[in-house]
């Protein structure tokens, strides 16, 4: 049997009204992929950033290379071999990719920072682990795959021994998928200790030697990924079998909902973020948009909304909205769910009663002939919170208390809770365990069925196969094909993403 790299002996860790460890033991060897499964609240990231140094535990202890260590901060980790890629990225925005990689780092020569030996080093790693990515590029206009691979670099770039991969493949097509388990796999054969988190357990089988499942805060099992199905690891994380999409049961109306006409987004140089794109969607029908992140999805939203301004036309419930405001178009009925709950959905350090308010400051519950109704708000984020099992104390509870997953269930549940006619529900499950996602699957196909037009953005293609009606393929800010879920095949469309031709 390999020896230990990394060995946690019941770790407690406690917040002010939360126990977010209760008992968490956890062993990875050398040349392993140790995957770390729960549902959401369960404990996997905060165990994983004491390991890393982000956080001290109460009790317990952690053993790397079977010496007990105590890190203090996250230097004092790295230090120690063990690199850890986030699920919510920790980057500057306003560095360069090259920059945020070597921060901390920094290779020198005759007393300056080598940068060309730095770019070098960046792109020989991106060259090899299929993470392509610009070194002169401002993060802070990169999208959220694009930023995944810094994070990805960030890591390799300090050699780290023991790798924490924090939901790694929660943007990435079948393909890149593929490269990545490759890579992982590369890493395993040199003796390096990989710990992978992810909700999605067919992956986890795949790719992991052995699996650590969490509930609830403690250590339940530790099992060979080849002795278990993804239906027991489910079981064993929340005690319900894995979510599936029943056939739909209503068909869409013929009341075309929204039309977009030839919108073009200009880009600071010659190619459009977004061009001549038009398509409909009807009252009662799903339209998914499938595509590799930073392909146009993001600002097809933000033209949709408001955020973005564009050329073409914008139809909505038969009016012209094109020079409406955001408000107006919020006013108006839409719903939008944005991909990173963190920078667009949440003020993380407001309590859940204040961010139940956003985009919502002038109708009912919250406000009442242009007065904020607080009683009322928190009577209904509480409603929300019981209604989506949003596990906090309580509407008191800031956000950035909750887990990630707990975070993306209270987005869901705020922006359904006003019953919109028009939803833009942008990865509305990323990050979100099994139960969860089966939950706010229903809500959708619930909402649906109502009559709800919804335009679904999503890197789960198995999502967008379940939940769409018609699904759309979007290339360098183009829609380039056009696909009925019932007769495509996961490959087609991760192939039409990453083909000009398609």
């Amino acid at each position: 049997m390999n020896e230990l790299a990394v060995e946690l002996r019941h770790i407690v860790k406690k917040f002010p009204g939360v126990v977010a460890n209760k008992d968490v033991s956890l062993k990875a060897r050398r040349g392993e992929v140790h995957a770390l499964v729960g549902e959401n609240g369960a404990g996997k990231s905060t165990v994983m950033k004491v390991l890393y140094g982000m956080q001290r535990p109460d009790a317990g202890e952690i053993l790397v290379d079977g010496q007990q260590v105590r890190f203090r901060t996250p230097a004092e980790a790295i230090a120690a071999g063990i690199g850890m890629v986030h699920q919510h990225f920790m980057l500057a925005d306003n560095f360069t990719v090259l920059e945020n990689v070597i921060l901390g780092s920094e290779p020198t020569k005759h007393g300056r920072i080598d940068t060309a030996a730095a770019r070098a080093r960046i792109l020989e790693m991106a060259a090899a682990y299929g993470l392509d990515i610009d070194p002169d590029a401002m993060v802070e206009n990169l999208g959220v795959g694009e930023r995944q691979r810094v994070e990805i670099l960030k890591v390799l770039y300090r050699g780290a021994k023991i790798l924490i991969f924090d939901e790694p493949t929660a943007v990435l097509v079948p393909q890149e998928v593929d490269e990545l388990f490759a890579a992982l796999q590369g890493l395993r054969a040199e003796g390096l200790s990989v710990i992978f988190i992810s909700h999605k357990l067919d992956e986890v089988l795949r790719v992991a030697d052995n699996v650590t499942v969490l509930r609830h805060g403690q250590t339940v099992a530790e099992v060979a990924a080849d002795s278990v199905t993804a239906q027991d690891l489910a079981e064993l994380m929340v005690g319900a079998e894995l979510p599936t999409a029943p056939p739909r049961s209503t068909v869409p109306h013929e009341r075309v909902v929204l039309s977009l006409q030839g919108i073009t987004v200009g880009g600071q140089g010659t190619r459009d973020l977004l061009h001549d794109v038009s398509f409909e969607i009807r009252a009662g029908e799903v339209v998914g948009i499938a595509g590799v992140e930073g392909n146009g999805q993001h600002e097809l939203i933000d033209a949709i909304i408001g955020l973005a301004p564009c050329q073409g036309t914008i139809v909505y419930n038969g009016t012209d909205i094109s020079r409406f405001s955001v408000a107006r178009r919020r006013d108006s009925g839409m719903g939008l769910i944005p991909e990173d709950r963190q920078r667009e959905a949440l003020l993380m350090g407001s309590a859940l009663w204040e961010n139940r308010m956003l985009g919502h400051q002038r109708s009912a519950p919250v406000a009442r002939h242009g007065v904020l109704q607080l009683k009322a708000v928190k009577a209904d984020a509480a409603v929300i919170m019981r209604e989506y099992d949003v596990r906090a104390p309580g509407p008191e509870t800031p956000a950035h208390a909750l887990s990630g997953g707990n975070q993306q269930k209270f987005i869901v549940g705020r922006e359904m809770s006003r019953q919109p006619s028009l939803l833009l529900a942008s990865h509305p499950t990323r990050g979100v365990d099994v139960g969860a996602q089966a939950a706010i699957w229903e809500e959708l196909r619930k909402a649906r069925d109502a009559g709800m037009a919804i335009l679904l953005i999503s890197a789960d293609l198995e999502e967008l196969m379940a939940m769409s009606d018609v699904i759309k393929v979007m290339l360098r800010g183009r829609i380039s094909g056009t696909f009925d879920p019932q007769r495509t095949t996961l490959e087609q469309l991760g192939v039409a993403m990453t083909v000009a031709s398609a």
